[in-house]
């Protein structure tokens, strides 16, 4: 059994202009110890996929569709209203929520309250969720910092004190603080220099490994998920375009958005080619395209991807394209090599 699982997955904002449809309709799979990466171009529906499965959506957003299986329990039985809502204060939620699944949030420079210590507001979260005195929660916070590779008489700062790499590795000590089997992180290396992002996927990964635990990294970097990344979701306009391990879509790429965004960005190793740039804008959400969403951008779209949306084709064992010409497109991209 996976550990999590989200079905059919369609969550919407309603607007003055109308409904977004920021997820409509995502399907994946995330099993014990595994690392998923989740890329694609902003506005595509990554940090909405994150906030669904922790149940932090704002009060405009709903559940339009689809399940969320966690350790076998379906979260969103829990606490979804009839109207689509999420109850954010459900207690069955808040048991789970930190305690089982976590999440280091997007931006670490300004995540943590300026005018409250960082040690305090970790404090904070362990005593509200678990039954433990200031002072062992205080000692929990200086192994946890001892851990991440910050020195524990750091403990009493202010964020203003810490760097930026510190904030970071604060922000994860603050996602490990109740031992999370799941952990979600959401741009976990931006603003950082590529030394000091270097060093904090390295420590994600030495933490992961000496936890056991799961995580999903949420990213426009493609680069930072050939890194850490088991297997690899390619979002586009609110759904999947391309999902599987990490070195079946990098080597055998199925999708043409997948190609694009591969194509924008340059290798160190092997020929040098001229980069390419996928034409166009991302679509307007309210108002989608009809059929294939990356139809207006795609060169090789046609009658078929304007008229019906296509389904996941296994081109591979475990490598799914969302593209009506899956298969055409894997034989064209294979003899290009």
């Amino acid at each position: 059994m996976a550990l999590l699982e989200v079905k059919n997955l369609k969550v919407h904002f309603e607007i003055e202009d109308g409904w977004v449809k920021a997820v409509d309709g995502v399907s994946f799979t995330i099993n014990s110890g595994e690392t998923m990466g989740l890329v694609g171009e902003s506005g595509c529906g990554k940090t909405t996929v994150a906030y669904a499965i922790t149940q932090l959506l704002p009060t405009n957003g709903y559940i339009k569709g689809g399940k969320i299986f966690f350790k076998g329990r379906d979260l969103l039985k829990l606490s979804m209203r009839p109207d689509g809502r999420l109850d954010d204060y459900n207690e069955k939620i808040r048991e789970i929520r930190w305690t089982e699944i976590s999440m280091i949030f997007q931006g670490a420079m300004n995540a943590f309250n300026p005018v409250f210590k960082v040690g305090d507001q970790i404090i904070e979260a362990i005593t509200l969720h678990k039954d433990v005195s200031d002072d062992e929660a205080r000692e929990r916070v200086k192994e946890l910092f001892e851990f991440v590779g910050i020195t524990p008489d750091r403990i009493d700062n202010y964020p203003h004190e810490f760097s930026g790499g510190m904030k970071q590795r604060a922000m994860i000590a603050l996602a490990l603080a109740l031992n999370p089997s799941f952990v979600i992180a959401d741009e976990p290396t931006t603003a950082l220099d590529v030394i000091t992002q270097d060093r904090i996927l390295a420590e994600m990964l030495r933490l992961q490994e000496q936890l056991k635990m799961a995580m999903m990294i949420i990213t426009h970097d493609v680069s930072v998920v050939a890194e850490v990344s088991d297997k690899i979701g390619v979002m586009y306009a609110g759904l999947m375009m391309e999902v599987g391990e990490t070195t079946q879509v990098f080597k055998n790429t199925a999708h043409p958005y997948t190609a694009g965004l591969l194509g924008s960005f340059p290798s160190i190793k092997g020929k040098k080619k001229r980069l390419i740039s996928i034409p166009g804008f991302p679509p307007d959400l309210v108002k989608p395209p009809s059929g294939c969403p990356f139809h207006p951008r795609c060169q090789y779209a046609r009658q078929a991807c304007q008229e019906g949306r296509p389904k996941g084709v296994e081109v591979e064992l475990g490598h799914i394209s969302y593209c009506h010409y899956a298969k055409e497109l894997w034989d064209e991209l294979r003899r290009r090599e």
